[in-house]
């Protein structure tokens, strides 16, 4: 064990209370979740920036000892990369997102260039025990996963936003609706299910007037999967119920088809049956066609409403209404017309 600096803390350790100063170990915990402190071999024009726990966005540079989590991603857009199946100092790790993950890069994406490479230094240490100096593997996360999450019964209405893939406009279109109804008075909550660990939306959501926002990643959730994306959502609802909202809305990071779990959660049908509303959010009207085939005889989902760059205009607007009989509305444009649509929809 010994003390050491830190430049950066990546937004994955929100929840461990953590100094610039820390302990670390060379005792290593292979584990989803366990932070590290690694040190940044080299320098990118691109995507070259890190979430802080305090939600700013800031740069890395070449020599910066940062803390982060092992994890994976599984992105169409980005890296992609797994967990190692061991951890020693001195191994080298590229980090897999914006949030702090850290794992080995399989696969690039062009418009993202080659990926941050990190020598590790150990593993972060806590120490839970008052008065002793016995130091503890530090995991990212606020709260434990439940392993069989019951779901229960509820009147409050829950929207659901799923996109066709990365980028499609899903948080747009939950900020919009969580801040229509905080202005009519509703107390809303708010939460996203699927993805890898970044803190940016549900901050969005937050500052949008959510009451309560979270994110799988505060359950020591890196990256979702097929396994884990059901029993996630079901907590999440759970835990947003406990408030008492007026109402919740919930976003689907990634897309329809992906590899974070949402169609996992799409085939659920206790999920499905609390669920009063689907918005479904594309980037042109052939893949707002797609989504809503996918929904509709995959899922058996009819969504009320197709938003993102697809509505961006009254072409995109006008194909989807008449060629799929769905409600189209742009969320950055016409962010009040959504939000009373969506108030007839639920009967708000």
């Amino acid at each position: 064990m010994k003390s050491q600096i830190v430049d950066k803390i990546a937004s994955v350790a929100v929840h461990n209370n953590l100094g610039q100063e820390v302990r670390i170990s060379s005792e290593i915990l292979c584990k989803e979740g366990a932070l590290l402190v690694v040190e940044v071999l080299n320098n990118k024009s691109r995507y070259n920036t890190l979430e802080l726990i305090s939600g700013r966005m800031a740069r890395i540079n070449k020599g910066d000892i940062i803390i982060g989590a092992l994890g994976e991603r599984k992105a169409l857009f980005g890296y992609s990369g797994h967990m190692p199946e061991k951890v020693e100092v001195n191994d080298e790790l590229q980090i897999l997102n914006l949030g702090g993950v850290l794992g080995i890069c399989d696969s690039v994406n062009p418009s993202v260039g080659e990926p941050f490479n990190c020598r590790v230094l150990g593993a972060v240490l806590e120490f839970p025990f008052l008065g002793e100096r016995i130091g503890i593997p530090a995991i990212g996360r606020k709260k434990e996963l439940p392993t069989n999450q019951a779901i229960t019964e509820t009147k409050i209405p829950i929207i659901g936003i799923a996109g066709t893939c990365m980028d499609a406009g899903k948080t747009v279109a939950s900020c919009a609706v969580v801040s229509h109804f905080k202005h009519k008075g509703l107390v809303v909550n708010a939460f996203k299910a699927t993805g890898v660990a970044l803190r940016r939306d549900i901050l969005a959501m937050e500052d949008a007037g959510a009451q309560k926002a979270e994110i799988f990643s505060d359950y020591g959730v890196m990256s979702t999967n097929h396994k884990n994306a059901p029993t996630i959502v079901r907590t999440l609802i759970e835990e947003m119920k406990t408030s008492k909202p007026d109402m919740i809305v919930f976003e689907l990071g990634d897309g329809l088809l992906g590899e974070y779990g949402v169609e996992a959660i799409l085939k659920d049908d206790d999920i499905k049956s609390q669920v009063s509303s689907w918005i479904l959010c594309a980037n042109d009207p052939v893949g707002a066609w797609g989504g809503v085939e996918i929904l509709k005889n995959k899922f058996s989902i009819n969504p009320d409403l197709v938003t993102g760059s697809a509505t961006d205009n009254a072409v995109g607007i006008k194909i989807i209404e008449n060629q799929l009989n769905v409600r189209g509305i742009n969320a950055l444009t016409n962010a009040n017309e959504l939000g009373l649509y969506m108030e007839k929809i639920i009967g708000a």
